[in-house]
């Protein structure tokens, strides 16, 4: 999901052995994402069932979690389908080829502020349980973080810091699309930590398009994990480093991440980016 003009060039590092870190499945009752009385009750009741404690342990331990089934099937569809709704197009800021730009195949849309209910209140609720470790991570990796608890004090920061423009999109991919390897950074003010979620079927609506990670070890080869999404599932990852702990305490290791090419059908993901853009 690159920014623009902000994403630096993809770059890709040899690829490793691959590795993965699911999380257990979280039900709770779904919701529309224009249904504003209940977007924010329902996503707040189904991250407050997940286990974060063993999300922080996969983000420490790999860089990235997976949360199934955040999204029921329906909600996934609703979402998807705001991408091509002309009654919705007042709802995006910016639309990006990414051949154009060198970033892959394929395109996504920026949402314009206010943003879809079933958005907004997946934004806020990932931010509030994320803080605590974004603020773990900054201190490990001797950052200043500081981060509060409120996705909207923080937004705050970004504007403050010339970013105000909303970062949450839609990606489409058809047949032969792909997303080379990147960082969604956006200025300087960035969330250590972002999410993307899975709105079509595996196996379904599209085959291939398999979200990857690389990480840069420092005097060390690439690692490479694909990650494996079901519809619905949402991916939380490492938007530019994470800390390690080494044999000499912790250091800083590089994340990109981007999608492999879909083989046929139509894949669209909705990525939930928490800070802002210049």
């Amino acid at each position: 999901m690159p920014a623009i003009p902000d994403a630096p060039p993809a770059l890709t590092p040899a690829p490793a052995p691959v590795s993965t870190s699911v999380l257990p499945s979280a039900s709770a009752p779904r919701t529309a994402p224009g249904d504003a009385g209940d977007a924010g009750g329902a996503i707040a009741a189904r991250l407050a069932a997940q286990d974060w404690a063993a999300v922080a342990a996969a983000l420490d331990g790999e860089g990235w979690a997976v949360l199934p089934g955040l999204l029921g099937a329906g909600e996934c569809a609703a979402v998807a389908a705001l991408y091509d709704d002309a009654a919705a197009a007042g709802r995006f800021r910016s639309r990006v080829d990414m051949a154009r730009h060198g970033f892959g195949r394929g395109a996504y849309r920026y949402f314009a502020y206010p943003l879809p209910p079933l958005v907004a209140a997946l934004r806020c609720g990932l931010y509030a349980e994320l803080a605590g470790i974004a603020e773990r991570w900054a201190a490990r990796m001797g950052r200043a973080g500081d981060y509060p608890a409120d996705h909207a004090a923080y937004l705050a920061r970004c504007r403050a810091a010339g970013q105000a423009r909303p970062t949450p999109l839609l990606l489409d991919y058809g047949a032969g699309d792909y997303n080379c390897l990147h960082q969604d950074i956006y200025g300087a003010e960035h969330f250590p930590l972002q999410a993307a979620l899975l709105l079509s079927r595996p196996g379904g609506d599209f085959e291939g398009g398999e979200f990857v990670l690389t990480e840069q070890r420092p005097r060390m080869q690439s690692r490479t994990a694909v990650v494996p999404l079901g519809q619905g599932d949402a991916v939380i990852f490492a938007v530019r480093e994470r800390p390690v702990r080494g044999s000499r305490g912790d250091y800083r290791v590089a994340m990109r991440h981007g999608v492999s090419a879909v083989r046929s059908g139509r894949r669209r993901v909705l990525g939930v980016i928490l800070h802002d853009a210049t």
